[in-house]
């Protein structure tokens, strides 16, 4: 029985079905496939847990409607399968929500929704707004029109995103094999990750395995994913989703699947959402002064502490802010634009209103708008 997981406290739930999970042993897409575990997910629901799929297939349904043998390479060819493909696995996704009392609700998304604060608000709302309501959203990446720029690339990094999105208790990704092998050939299983160290170090043995390992399951992917789910607060399972009991044994406390277990208690959204940009609008190159306040001694920026402003944005845009040397250390959100920042950087908070003729706040980055990355 596991011992370092409450399962009491687990409330809120994704589950990521890979596409290995949705294929038979020929390698053929089989919506039928889906079946079992949805009567495992049911089951979930029936004890009061709010859950979030997120699914793989699409491409392969299409694929399977249009009689594509092998996945197009070309990006317009995949969009066809992925258009065709949705709406068929979308209807087997109600048929089975339905047929126990449940509606499903489609969320289709792009990495760049993240990215932008008022558009993340937007998706956080709706899916709150989703789980009071008992729908159950089913999420999938927006293949018919991403392109490489805005694209996760594959569903492990959704799943996370969608995770942090929500401030879930659990992240469950659903695979064809049962859990993490620390050898080539499928027999010994890490059982739990308690660290980040030690998610480190399996990286290590993930990559000199990497010709036998990592197309069973693609483990590097889970292993990023694990960690930075770990690092946000949200416990992460590796689990084998062909194995029609195995989400059922693991509410039931049995040691299935990979554990990983959360380094840190959970973090807010905004948190989260600031630790995980990848396109911030600017950067604060600050001295090694306001480094020491921000870093120790968990206070807001001010002004006197910044040196260089770099790049173009508004107030309540999100910024890094690094050393000198380049080093980024934080992110957050500025209360000023760029172009006011350039005029006040190096100044007392008193000073501001002489040189901008109005102020909006002492800080540059509150405290309460800023998380620490590194």
């Amino acid at each position: 029985m596991r011992k370092n997981l409450n399962f009491d406290k687990i409330k809120r739930v994704v589950i990521k079905i890979g596409t290995s999970v949705l294929t038979d042993s020929d390698g053929n897409f089989s919506l039928s496939r889906l079946d079992p575990v949805m009567a495992q997910i049911q089951d979930l629901l029936k004890s009061k847990h709010q859950l979030v799929v997120v699914t793989s297939g699409a491409i392969g349904c299409g694929m399977s409607v249009l009689k594509i043998k092998r996945k197009p390479k070309e990006l317009p060819l995949l969009q066809a399968c992925a258009a065709t493909g949705q709406g068929k696995l979308m209807k087997r996704y109600e048929e089975l929500f339905s047929s126990a009392g449940h509606h499903a609700a489609q969320v289709l998304l792009t990495r760049d929704g993240f990215q932008d604060r008022v558009r993340c608000l937007n998706m956080k709302n709706t899916f709150e707004s989703l789980l009071r309501l008992g729908v159950i959203p089913v999420v999938n990446e927006n293949d018919t029109v991403s392109t490489e720029e805005i694209r996760f690339g594959d569903n492990d990094a959704l799943s996370v995103s969608v995770a942090e999105l929500i401030e879930a208790d659990m992240l469950i990704l659903l695979t064809d094999v049962d859990g993490l092998y620390l050898d080539g050939e499928g027999k010994k299983i890490v059982s739990e990750v308690h660290s980040i160290s030690a998610v480190d170090a399996l990286f290590q043995h993930v990559f000199s395995h990497r010709k036998k390992i990592i197309t069973r399951g693609g483990m590097e992917s889970k292993l990023e994913v694990a960690k930075r789910a770990m690092k946000n607060g949200i416990s992460t399972v590796v689990l084998n989703g062909k194995d029609k009991q195995s989400i059922e044994k693991l509410f039931s406390g049995e040691i299935v699947g990979t554990l990983f277990l959360a380094a840190e208690s959970k973090k807010s959204f905004k948190k989260n959402w600031m630790a995980n940009l990848t396109d911030p609008h600017g950067n604060l190159l600050v001295d090694a002064g306001a480094f020491t306040a921000l870093k120790n001694g968990g206070k807001s920026l001010l002004p006197t502490g910044i040196r260089e402003v770099e790049g173009s944005f508004k107030a309540g845009d999100s910024v890094k802010i690094s050393l000198r040397d380049g080093k980024i250390f934080a992110r957050g959100i500025v209360n000023y634009s760029s172009d006011e920042l350039r005029k006040i950087i190096g100044k007392k908070t008193a000073d501001i209103v002489e040189i901008l003729g109005y102020k909006h706040t002492d800080e540059v980055v509150h405290r309460d708008n800023l998380v620490l990355t590194g």
